[in-house]
């Protein structure tokens, strides 16, 4: 057994002693596939999973009667905090005057009206979740070009979206490993290139087969890899020369400030989604589009005629999420929160910086706004196939175990930590001395 390994056992025995009764429920939870309700549950570094009794602002506790504090928060649906008063008096108030009518309410204008002005997209539509806005965009963009292919970027992920599970293995594209049930080659019609490569780009454009890129400006699920001074805007450029749509997806990046990443370096896509926080964790996402394409897409559906789109759930759009979205833009996604989150951000990467410095450790660290990543690597990957070298399986569990031991939760997937308004310094304080220690522990 390596030391790794010891360590990783000694983790997993702390961690076991310490939840008894969470390790209870998770044996008594047969009637769920897996033992839990959604298999990413089971994603933790944990031999069992949490059982969550409450959470609160930045705080999460669990039925062993341990409060963590929490940097994961839901991996971005609660961004901003859990259980925001602002946000639950708003549900039960809709609650309390029905949920779905598959009719608009009057709060759905002034949805509306806030989307444009905070993300400037002319018009706007509601999805459930944000794998559902991004085969939305996809599908009116085949449309709009009467062009068939997509092109993404290695490494990425859009949520559930067929077209998107697509990956670079040694330079050759392939459908991504242990995808399950899928019939189709979507190597067919999806092209897929390193991120940060403009010479590839360049290339796969000029072609003119493609109908949309569909990119984050930051991508933040393959470890996070931050693009290259100009990479965003030559990408709009080419986009805009070979007659291919730009789409931003920034369920994520929507950490960045009051408009996103977008607003903030003046990006300009032709449509624009963001799911998971937009409702404060409720189920949905919202796609705008600029007037230019509002046009093109009224083009495309008279020529199409009418008929079943295969576009939109039954749940979309229902009045409690129009309640939800509204507290969101007006009350919780202010400006005084983001200034907090943006401080907060920058006091962890300091943090976590001077660790490194101090401990003479082969990491780095980037962020995106109020999202921070550890990288095992010590200089930040610029694409997905140099940051798989650096994803080291074994580590990243114990490293997160350790974490979670000491009382701290943060994102199961690589090393994401965010923060929300209503994060404290102190846990901040506390996550880079967890982070500290277990750099010696490692060491030693």
């Amino acid at each position: 057994m390596t030391d790794l390994q010891s360590f990783l056992t000694q983790q997993r025995e702390i961690f076991t002693a310490n939840h008894d009764v969470s390790r209870t429920w998770a044996m008594n939870a047969t009637a769920w596939r897996g033992g839990v309700p959604m298999h990413w549950m089971r994603d933790w570094a944990t031999p069992f999973p949490l059982y969550v009794e409450s959470a609160k602002g930045a705080k999460l506790t669990v039925v062993d009667g341990h409060a963590y504090d929490d940097f994961c928060l839901g991996d971005t649906p609660s961004m901003f905090g859990h259980a925001r008063p602002e946000l639950a008096a708003a549900i039960a108030k809709q609650a309390s005057e029905g949920v779905g009518f598959m009719l608009p309410t009057p709060l759905a204008n002034e949805v509306g009206d806030l989307l444009r002005q905070r993300f400037g997209m002319d018009q706007w539509q509601v999805a459930t979740t944000a794998s559902d806005a991004n085969r939305a965009v996809i599908r009116w963009a085949r449309a709009i070009t009467k062009r068939d292919k997509i092109l993404i970027f290695d490494g990425c992920y859009h949520g559930m979206v067929d077209d998107c599970f697509v990956a670079l293995y040694d330079g050759v594209a392939v459908n991504k490993k242990g995808l399950i049930g899928q019939v189709q080659d979507q190597t067919r019609t999806t092209k897929v290139i390193p991120f940060n490569d403009l010479p590839a780009l360049a290339q796969a454009l000029a072609v003119g087969d493609i109908a949309a890129v569909l990119a984050e400006p930051v991508m933040t699920n393959c470890g996070m890899i931050q693009p290259i001074d100009g990479f965003n805007e030559r990408l709009r450029d080419l986009c805009t020369q070979h007659g291919t749509l730009l789409i931003l997806d920034e369920t994520h990046t929507l950490s960045s400030g009051l408009s996103g990443y977008t607003g903030a370096h003046d990006l300009k896509p032709d449509m624009f989604v963001v799911g998971k926080a937009i409702a404060g964790g409720i189920p949905a996402a919202v796609w705008g589009v600029t007037a230019e394409i509002a046009a093109r897409m009224d083009t495309a559906q008279a020529e199409i005629g009418s008929g079943q789109s295969g576009i939109g759930t039954t749940l979309s759009g229902n009045a409690l999420v129009m309640a939800a979205i509204k507290t969101m833009l007006t009350e919780v996604m202010t400006e005084e929160g983001y200034k907090h989150m943006l401080r907060g951000a920058a006091y962890l990467v300091a943090g976590l910086r001077d660790v490194i410095k101090r401990h003479d450790l082969p990491w780095s660290v980037v962020h995106v706004g109020a999202r921070a990543e550890l990288i095992f690597a010590p200089q930040p990957p610029k694409n997905a196939e140099a940051m798989r070298w650096h994803l080291d399986h074994d580590l990243l569990e114990v490293f997160h175990l350790y974490l979670i031991n000491k009382g701290v939760l943060i994102a199961p997937f690589h090393n994401m930590m965010l923060i929300s308004p209503q994060t404290g310094f102190d846990a901040i304080d506390r996550l880079v001395s967890a982070v500290a220690s277990f750099s010696q522990e490692l060491n030693a």
